[in-house]
């Protein structure tokens, strides 16, 4: 089996330079996976799901997000995400300038979102200003999506409404929520590395935290609805889950009209499916789907190169 190259460096868009990470095979590369981590996440915590997709042929591309991960210089940025509009801006920004153009130009392009990160993707899916660009992705993967709390952690209205609220006066204000490792995965050794990752510091601010509560509400409700070229999703989610409803999501799911839709429930699995034990299989289920998309693909070079946009 091929290998794996990883590359790191650095993103600027607009006024901040983010971290980027990519693994890359050192095969042929079939295709090409763009990575966008959840809250209090960064792209390093994936364990060996990057990997194992690079060792198939499918080269991943992350970033950490503004206010997270090692995109964060000094304690005021933590958090600091920015409106969903700065949040859409920047993942676009990185697919059109960091992932499209490279080589090869002409292989299948899918987009991964977990968690907040899951919202966020599909925010972008359902945004019309950005259809030019959900047009051109093969395939979405979406792991437990943020589409609503768990019932355990679901807050209260009044708290919802009145945060809303001081988010127009202090956006910037930054509030430590922390998400407790046990919730997370079932996995010990997981929730011990949780505990000790500085870099997860469980810290948004007022408008992040008002955006991604916006965002969840609104593809619930169906004031955002899929752009007509999004046809392919994968979605996969926890029946343990105690930090993203399925429930939400199951319904959102079961709305949704798909030329090429897969919903799979993992029993027993918490939020992270990718760090829980018997994570192996749902690394397995993504590359499966990703590359059953592929196999029009040639692989000797020969695809044009993409237009520009």
């Amino acid at each position: 089996m091929a290998g794996v190259k990883i590359v790191e460096g650095t993103f600027q868009v607009g006024d901040v330079n983010l971290f980027t990470k990519s693994w890359l095979p050192e095969g042929p590369t079939k295709a090409k996976l763009i990575m966008i981590h959840g809250f209090s996440d960064h792209i390093g915590r994936y364990y060996d799901l990057f990997p194992s997709l690079a060792r198939r042929g499918v080269a991943v591309y992350g970033f950490d997000q503004r206010g997270w991960g090692r995109s964060v210089r000094a304690p005021s940025e933590r958090g600091r995400s920015g409106p969903t509009a700065t949040v859409l801006k920047d993942i676009v920004a990185f697919a059109r300038t960091k992932v499209l153009p490279v080589e090869p130009a002409g292989v299948p392009v899918f987009v991964y979102g977990h968690s907040m990160g899951g919202g966020e993707v599909l925010t972008l899916a359902s945004t019309r200003e950005h259809a030019d660009l959900t047009s051109r992705i093969r395939g979405w993967v979406l792991e437990a999506p943020f589409l609503g709390f768990a019932p355990s952690v679901r807050p209260y209205w009044l708290t919802v409404a009145s945060g809303r609220l001081a988010a127009r006066v202090v956006p910037n204000l930054q509030l430590v929520k922390p998400v407790p490792p046990e919730h997370l995965s079932r996995d010990v050794a997981v929730q011990k590395s949780i505990a000790a990752d500085a870099l997860m510091h469980n810290t948004g601010t007022l408008e992040g935290l008002a955006g991604m509560i916006d965002r969840a509400e609104f593809l619930t409700s169906g004031k955002l609805t899929l752009n007509p070229g999004v046809r392919s999703v994968f979605l996969a989610h926890g029946t343990a889950d105690m930090v993203t409803s399925f429930e939400s999501v199951k319904g959102w799911w079961d709305r949704q009209k798909l030329e090429d839709g897969r919903f799979k429930a993992y029993e027993g699995f918490y939020h992270q499916l990718h760090a829980e034990p018997g994570k192996e299989g749902f690394y397995q289920d993504v590359g499966d789907w990703i590359l059953e998309r592929c196999d029009d693909v040639d692989l000797k070079g020969s695809a044009p190169p993409e237009p520009k946009l």
